[in-house]
């Protein structure tokens, strides 16, 4: 049996879509990542091949202090778009909060070199942190 096409099953649209993506969205605005955590879970099933929401998904894990389930959804974010940074950074917190570190200083190491000061300054203090 093949994967369901849920969007098609439902009958939904694009709108739809980016309606309960925006929704979520709010939350994490608010800082409400446990009330927007549903709606992303919903969103990697409903578009199984959007980076964003699998990456959304690893970020709000994160913040729920879940680093497995954050590590999951990051991985598959990173087949998705294997060369975005803050994914790349996220999934380098998952390491350490699993106690990978080497695993999580070898990506660290490696985003130092980001040109996005803000990514490169974060792995520089995961570096200066865990090594």
């Amino acid at each position: 049996m093949g994967k369901i096409d849920w969007m098609k099953e439902l009958g939904w649209t694009e709108e739809q879509l980016e309606d309960l993506r925006y929704a979520g969205y709010a939350y994490i605005r608010q800082g409400k990542y446990d009330i927007a955590l549903p709606f992303f879970e919903a969103l990697v099933v409903l578009n199984p091949e959007s980076a964003y929401d699998a990456q959304t998904l690893g970020a709000l894990f994160l913040q729920l202090d879940q680093p497995a389930k954050a590590a999951k959804a990051l991985d598959r974010a990173l087949k998705l778009e294997t060369d975005h940074a803050p994914t790349l950074l996220n999934f380098t917190k998952a390491l350490f909060m699993l106690g990978k570190q080497d695993e999580g200083l070898k990506l660290a190491h490696m985003l130092k070199a980001e040109p996005d000061i803000r990514i490169s300054n974060a792995a520089w203090a995961l570096v200066l942190a865990y090594d």
